[in-house]
């Protein structure tokens, strides 16, 4: 039986079922906990070889099959601190908390994937790897400094990440980078305040921030993703003073978020941020803090290939590669081969993170059935 053929309508319902129910109730980074328990519980009901929960923080980590080396397919738990706009019959239920980046569509594939296994078990070890805290960062670092990670034996690391403005069911996929590096910056400006009728008493920041916005939005390159060159530095938040009309500021606070294509890029654009700063910030108290840092994603040929006999007749748009989006899955590219692959939600579909963004179902069966044929490749 094909991959397809395995993923029937009861599958597919279950699957549904299961989306739905976690982007009603969704959890930001690192307090994935309902989550994490249910997935749990689903894992252990279709008769998983070993379950194991806590990884990394609040990971879920499902064995199937069993052998020396295994293959992880990767998704991801958490939610993003947006309010949902949409109004799905499924809408999330908490307060300035959603599931806008689909990743309960990611736990919904991965699902369905789960239940064909429970029906035939692989002829070979698969991890379903159900990741804490991408949306920071932090979870596949914490994941592969759990030692209860490197047990399970894993050789190889697959994922997907869902994509609007590709058509519905396209994949995009190739060997090198597929996402860029990126990190926050967080600039602190410290001077002094003063009553407002009289600020040459105190010591305002503001012209060093006026300055700094437009400044560091200048270090981005009008490159093409693809290029080596090409670097983007934008401001996210920008804050003087206090609101209030009788206080002259005395401090402002600065977020830059700095991405390129690959790590090695990232430190000449940081090193010039910091000195842009620093000529900005003179006689003020400054301080820089690192926060989200995410290095590049790049596939390796050998996970390209199992994947490239998974997607096999599929409508490709592999020129959407790569993203300018982060992706902590990289890390794993630094202990194992690794490839990600892109599925496209609709060329009008909402954008990532957009408030209105909701996970076209279409591609749970789409997706099961890619990850489904890579565990049938690696076996052939």
């Amino acid at each position: 039986m094909s991959a397809v053929d395995a993923i029937d309508a009861s599958v597919l319902q279950r699957a549904r079922a299961l989306r739905h129910a976690l982007h009603r109730a969704p959890e930001l980074s690192g307090a994935e906990h309902a989550t994490a328990v249910r997935i749990a519980a689903e894992m252990r009901a279709l008769g998983a070889a070993e379950v194991i929960t806590g990884l990394g923080g609040t990971g879920v980590a499902a064995v199937f099959g069993s052998g020396q080396d295994g293959l992880v397919i990767r998704c991801e738990l958490d939610a993003l601190p947006i309010e949902e706009t949409g109004a799905p019959a499924w809408r999330s239920e908490q307060p300035g908390v959603a599931h806008l980046c689909g990743h309960d569509g990611h736990m919904a594939i991965l699902h369905a994937v789960a239940q064909v296994l429970s029906r035939s078990s692989p002829a070979g070890r698969v991890i379903l790897l159900f990741q804490p805290a991408e949306e920071t960062g932090a979870g596949a670092r914490a994941v592969l400094a759990d030692p209860r990670f490197a047990a399970l034996g894993a050789r190889m690391a697959i994922s997907l990440h869902n994509l609007p403005g590709l058509p519905l069911g396209a994949v995009a996929l190739r060997e090198g980078p597929a996402n860029c590096a990126s990190r926050g910056l967080r600039v602190r400006l410290n001077g002094r305040t003063a009553h407002a009728s009289q600020p040459e008493t105190g010591k305002s920041p503001g012209v060093a921030l006026a300055a700094l916005i437009p400044g560091l939005a200048g270090l981005s390159r009008d490159l093409p993703t693809d290029d080596v060159r090409f670097r983007l530095a934008t401001v996210t938040h920008a804050r003087l003073g206090v609101p209030a009309f009788g206080v002259a500021p005395g401090e402002a606070e600065l977020y830059v978020t700095l991405r390129t294509l690959l790590d090695d890029q990232m430190a000449d654009l940081e090193a010039e941020a910091r000195g842009m700063i620093a000529g900005a910030a003179r006689g003020f108290g400054t301080e820089i803090t690192v926060h989200e840092a995410f290095g590049h994603c790049v596939n390796a040929p050998e996970a390209v290939a199992l994947l490239e006999r998974a997607v096999e007749g599929l409508p490709r748009k592999d020129a959407a590669v790569p993203m300018r989006a982060s992706e902590d899955f990289g890390l794993f590219g630094s202990v194992m081969p690794s490839a990600m692959f892109f599925l496209g939600a609709g060329e009008e579909a909402p954008a990532l993170h957009n408030p209105d963004y909701d996970f076209p179902d279409e591609l749970i069966g789409i997706g099961a059935a890619i990850f489904l044929g890579a565990i049938a490749a690696q076996g052939g």
